[in-house]
């Protein structure tokens, strides 16, 4: 007969082994997220301060008329914050596939959740 124990780890084997690589990825980068501190970006609300950690899937320059933007969506695994410097066009260090940790205040844009001028601090290169 089978402790309950052993059914938990049975089934986290039998889930490694049908999950697909974009589920095991997000697994990991939840739980690199938590451990840098970061709340999920799912549990992120509009007008809350935050700190939130994960991947930079894309960096983008949009150049505007009034005001050039840089844009890279930061993915913990959970969901996707928008960060976005204003009157900048490249910061050293901010491409994608890099990890770090951003903090400042939810904005909702376009029903996507965004931080203007966050604060930010690069992880390592892995």
């Amino acid at each position: 007969m089978m402790t309950d124990e052993g059914r938990v780890s049975l089934r986290r084997l039998l889930q490694r082994f049908t999950a697909s690589e974009a589920e095991i990825d997000a697994q990991e980068l939840r739980r690199e997220s938590a451990q840098c501190g970061g709340i999920p970006a799912q549990m992120c609300s509009r007008g809350q301060l935050v700190s939130v950690a994960g991947r930079l899937r894309t960096v983008v320059y949009t150049p505007r008329t009034n005001l050039p933007t840089l844009e890279a969506d930061l993915y913990d695994g959970s969901d996707v914050v928008t960060l976005v410097w204003l009157g900048r066009r490249h910061i050293a260090g901010i491409e994608p596939g890099r990890h770090l940790t951003a903090r400042g205040r939810v904005a909702v844009r376009d029903d996507r959740k965004v931080i203007y001028n966050p604060y930010y601090e690069l992880d390592s290169p892995k």
